[in-house]
């Protein structure tokens, strides 16, 4: 009887797990819905640029205060930048109310899908809606193809994306537009309800699309932007409580477009500057901040003079110009210097501490930076440092020895890859210093004179001359 018992009680326990799984399974649709998505693809450079609008209901019984972002495995690599703002008001009194965005992981996510999770400041109840704006950055995303041109002729590549946007939601209605560079368009998918005007094709309108939907596209067209990618880019900022705050770049540059194929012609390169070199860069700007001096631009072989610098009272434009022009595949290294004012950038906080406030990311224009390394050389002394970055870095510390430095100076190292020009916010690095280590070098060089001047009186003073003794 023992055993009967025991026996229906783990069929009853079986039974009852069985059905409550049941019920999670066959648990409610998503408590959101998409009532209307536009997504704008921008390809007119290798940084290609996404934004995209959602109006989102919550059509569940519950508030919700998050809304998931899904993309395909292949492109969530690619990803530099992703930001998302709340839609207040209309018209002309709309504002944008910048929220958090986070990965995330989903269980039994299909095709390997990944998400972002962006947190809403209140919580959508039931009913309402919800307009939210969406830009993310790709980068590496350009295919060229064919993959080697020669130096006449232009630059193709393909970009592969979906004409249905991938969501985890039901969508009522939705579009997508896809602007390239120019008219001269090789090939796009067709897919239904696909047209093209000028620069820009479009996708939709689509109704009625359900969770997950996907419609693979490649649109393959010109592209002779330049392809400037940094491999690796380490800027040194040095501190000098004395007023200068001196910087230095190293930069180690490659052309990331088709390779070039054959040989270079530079007869035909500056004798048809329009065709004969069309996808190569021969020169770049790099935006400095204002009130900059004593700007260098050297590489191994020294210092090169084909630079020009323009200076206002708002910023600073260097524009560079390599020893050679840069054709798909092709590499050079440099370094860029300049000095600025430290009442410019260097300021004290409530707490009595000292902070440096500085732009992160990369002076060049419409760059991408694969690994960028600022190092943020304190001066010598400095305690407790600390660095507030708008965005998830790695932080470590170092100690560099310079002149007349006895202890060595800490160093504040931030390393971040895939960055792009929408990185380049402000950051804060903080620091504890003691002015009376402002004395400490002063005072090693006035004692190292006082010694080599004793030393000199104490040489002269003795007597050299022979002497003849008595016998």
């Amino acid at each position: 009887m023992d055993a009967l018992r025991s026996l229906g009680r783990v069929i009853v326990a079986f039974w009852i797990l069985s059905h409550l799984s049941l019920l999670a399974y066959s648990s409610s649709p998503q408590d959101l819905q998409i009532l209307n998505a536009e997504r704008r693809i921008d390809l007119s450079s290798h940084i290609v640029k996404v934004f995209l609008t959602l109006k989102v209901e919550n059509t569940g019984a519950s508030p919700v205060s998050e809304v998931l972002l899904a993309f395909p495995p292949t492109q969530v690599d690619h990803i530099a930048s992703l930001k998302a703002a709340l839609t207040v008001g209309k018209k002309k009194k709309k504002s944008y109310v910048p929220l958090e965005v986070n990965p995330t992981d989903l269980p039994d996510a299909p095709n390997q899908t990944k998400y972002f999770s962006i947190s809403l400041l209140n919580p959508l109840n039931a009913g309402e809606t919800a307009t939210l704006e969406v830009l993310y950055i790709l980068t590496h995303s350009l295919e060229p193809f064919p993959a080697e041109i020669n130096q006449a002729e232009s630059q193709l590549v393909y970009y592969r994306d979906s004409a249905i946007i991938l969501s985890p939601y039901y969508i009522k209605q939705q579009t997508t537009f896809i602007r390239t560079p120019s008219t001269k368009v090789e090939s796009f998918t067709r897919v239904e309800s696909t047209n093209r005007a000028g620069t820009e094709i479009k996708y939709g309108p689509y109704k009625d699309r359900p969770a997950y939907s996907y419609s693979p596209v490649i649109v393959h067209f010109e592209n002779n932007k330049p392809f400037a990618v940094v491999e690796e880019l380490v800027r040194e900022v040095e501190i000098s409580h004395w007023g200068n705050l001196q910087i230095t770049e190293h930069y180690r540059l490659s052309h990331a477009g088709a390779r070039h194929k054959g040989v270079f012609s530079r007869v035909e390169y500056q004798s048809r500057p329009s065709s004969g070199g069309i996808s190569s860069f021969k020169y770049l700007l790099a935006r400095l901040p204002p009130r900059v001096h004593s700007v260098f631009y050297r590489d191994e072989i020294g210092n090169i003079s084909s630079s020009h610098l323009r200076i206002d009272y708002l910023k600073s434009d260097l524009e560079i110009e390599p020893r050679y022009p840069l054709f798909g595949g092709w590499k050079a290294t440099f370094v860029i210097g300049y000095g600025l004012p430290l009442e410019d950038f260097l300021f004290e906080s409530p707490d009595g501490r000292r902070y440096l406030n500085f732009t992160f990311g990369c002076p060049l224009a419409e760059t991408v930076v694969d690994k960028l390394i600022i190092k943020v050389v304190l001066p010598e002394g400095s305690k407790d440092p600390s660095a507030v970055v708008p965005f998830s870095v790695k932080q470590h510390l170092e100690i560099k020895y310079s002149y007349l430095d006895v202890a060595g100076r800490t160093v504040v190292v931030l390393e971040k890859e895939n960055v792009v020009p929408e990185h380049n916010s402000p950051f804060q690095v903080y620091y504890s210093f003691n002015p009376i280590f402002m004395l400490a070098e002063p005072l090693m060089l006035v004692s190292t004179f006082f010694f080599v001047f004793m030393a000199s009186i104490a040489y002269l003073h003795i007597d050299f001359s022979i002497c003849k003794t008595s016998s």
